[in-house]
């Protein structure tokens, strides 16, 4: 077996360290660990009493059956520092395909089960795809949303599962609107809707390519004085009608949603590309709140970009 010392203390300290951070906060999901030793590219988050450890890819490029073994031992060591079962550890791996490197998704339908946050429940599944259903790094945006939703008309754009608007109506938001173009998201919204108490009348979900959404949208009456909108990077989903890219089309997006603002209104735009920009146009009318939006226990500082707008 490969020297995993260094990996098991760093993880123990971490587990320790997270564990009473988490509890003084009244959290069951944080990240507890985040590529800490180098020869250890892993990223380990809690999810109530299971644990989801990703590998992050390096370009490592040992034989197959040397990283076989290696990634068994990180699996066995991260189940027995946090003393539980390894069928507890969902493990997201690299699959090697002719040379290129890409995430496994977990065979079957991995197990739904529900963890709190804030008070809030969400379900989550930590194995059947590559993102568990819960966006950890989003977590205080989460938070100052639900302290500024009383009251007011909510939309989420590119909602994934709804965790803001679940947040939203918490809050006390008149209606909230929860717009992605994946049913299998929107049911599993739905569902979170429900944990919480939350009827559907008020909360309405729509199935759309959020650019067709804002180009109706924005021709509506329709007004909103708080909107989220969290793009992925690049998406070029067979069920839009064109390809989306964050760094490209961002000022088309966030135009459009401005549009849709009441005087007064809030837009809260983030990404998690690596290498955006902001276009220059709205640097003096926006607020980078990237610094306060990234949780204490996540160690990558640049994980997202998060940016506040205002109606004037």
């Amino acid at each position: 077996m490969s020297d995993l010392s260094s990996y098991r203390n760093r993880l123990t300290k971490n587990m320790r360290h997270w564990g009473k951070w988490a509890r003084r906060q009244g959290l069951t999901c944080y990240r507890v660990y985040d590529r800490d030793v180098p020869e250890f590219p892993m990223i380990v988050d809690v999810y109530g009493d299971r644990v989801h450890l990703q590998e992050y890819d390096t370009g490592w490029m040992e034989t197959d059956e040397a990283y076989s073994i290696w990634v068994d031992e990180v699996h066995a060591v991260t189940a027995e520092v946090f003393a539980i079962p390894l069928e507890h550890v969902a493990l997201k791996i690299r699959k090697r395909m002719k040379g290129l490197a890409q995430y496994e998704k977990a065979e079957g339908a991995g197990e739904f089960f529900v963890v709190e946050e804030n008070g809030l429940k969400f379900e989550v599944n930590l194995e059947a795809y590559l993102d568990t259903g819960l966006f950890l790094d989003h977590r205080n945006t989460r938070k100052r949303v639900m302290l500024e939703a009383k009251g007011k008309r909510f939309l989420n754009l590119f909602s994934y599962t709804g965790a803001f608007s679940v947040y939203a109506a918490a809050g006390g938001a008149a209606t909230t609107t929860t717009v992605d173009l994946s049913n299998t998201y929107l049911d599993w919204a739905g569902r979170n809707f429900v944990l919480n108490g939350f009827d559907s009348v008020q909360h309405q979900r729509i199935r759309a390519d959020v650019f067709e959404f804002l180009r109706e949208a924005t021709c509506s009456p329709q007004k909103y004085d708080l909107i989220v909108m969290d793009p992925p990077s690049f998406s070029n989903s067979k069920k839009m009608l064109g390809v989306l890219d964050v760094q490209r089309d961002h000022a088309y997006l966030i135009e459009s949603c401005m549009a849709m603002l009441a005087p007064g209104g809030v837009l809260y735009f983030s990404n998690n590309l690596r290498s955006f920009e902001l276009d220059p146009m709205f640097v003096g009318i926006s607020e980078n709140l990237t610094a306060s939006s990234i949780p204490e226990d996540f160690r990558n500082k640049r994980i997202h970009q998060c940016f506040r707008f205002v109606k004037k």
